[in-house]
């Protein structure tokens, strides 16, 4: 298995492997070898936004605390090289995450490039890559969600596996939001209905709701329970209208004999 971060922006360029598990704040490849170097840096900085003592998500807090989840990094977002190697590790995720240990186990994905995005520019990037994955999906939507970005039932999904998904921008209108690598952290929905079905998912939320308040004088716009307004307006992070619709439609897999 080959080690190297994939650094290629060129659409056409073989991607390496690039998923990584933590280990007592660092990065391992899956045979045990350290990270690349590139990943390493950019796991760093993100480890370091994550537990500042400030940053209102709880949950992140505690998927980094209890090291419940994946990294990679990768080459440009969008990319077919991103795509494909985001395919293969985001499966592998998805088939794995329900034997990682902790209440919150996630899958993050940091791209080399494009450096400079404004709000708009990543939240059109975000929407095409997730198109791009859609089409190499080999398994049917997740009948727990909708494929309808509309439908206040939606929820992304791959490999048979329902994903909220947060992105973190370089622009990004809050600082719970921002950073330097254009992000893309997959959450497995199911874990939110465990929480909401033990009692915990509703004070988990409003701690978090309390803490972004409190850092950023307001609670973020785009928040809602699921099932009242689609989730679709949130993955970028973006503040957007009553108006806004998800420039991208999904293909979900038939299911017929």
């Amino acid at each position: 298995m080959t080690s190297t971060t994939a650094t290629a922006t060129n659409e056409d360029a073989p991607a390496e492997d690039a998923f990584a598990v933590p280990s007592n704040g660092y990065l391992l490849l899956p045979d045990d070898r350290p990270a690349p170097a590139g990943a390493a840096r950019v796991h760093a900085a993100l480890r370091a936004l994550v537990l500042d003592p400030q940053f209102p998500c709880v949950g992140a807090r505690s998927a980094f605390n209890q090291e419940s989840y994946r990294f990679a990094l990768y080459g440009e977002l969008g990319a077919k090289a991103t795509t494909e190697a985001l395919a293969r590790d985001l499966a592998r995720f998805a088939d794995e995450a329900s034997d990682i240990s902790g209440e919150f186990a996630s899958f993050i994905t940091c791209y080399e490039e494009p450096k400079v995005l404004d709000q708009a520019a990543f939240e059109h990037r975000l929407w095409r890559q997730l198109e791009a994955l859609n089409a190499l999906d080999v398994k049917p939507w997740d009948d727990a969600v909708s494929s309808d970005p509309a439908d206040p039932k939606f929820s992304f999904s791959f490999n048979g596996r329902a994903f909220f998904v947060v992105g973190l921008q370089p622009s990004g209108p809050r600082w719970a939001r921002t950073f330097p690598w254009p992000t893309l952290v997959f959450n497995p929905h199911d874990q939110f209905e465990r929480l909401r079905e033990a009692g915990k998912f509703e004070r988990i939320q409003d701690v978090i709701r309390e803490r972004d308040t409190e850092l950023q004088g307001d609670v973020n716009p785009n928040l809602s329970n699921f099932g009242e307004h689609t989730e679709a307006r949130q993955y970028s992070g973006r503040e957007v209208g009553d108006d806004w619709r998800c420039p991208v439609t999904f293909r979900p897999k038939d299911t017929s004999p």
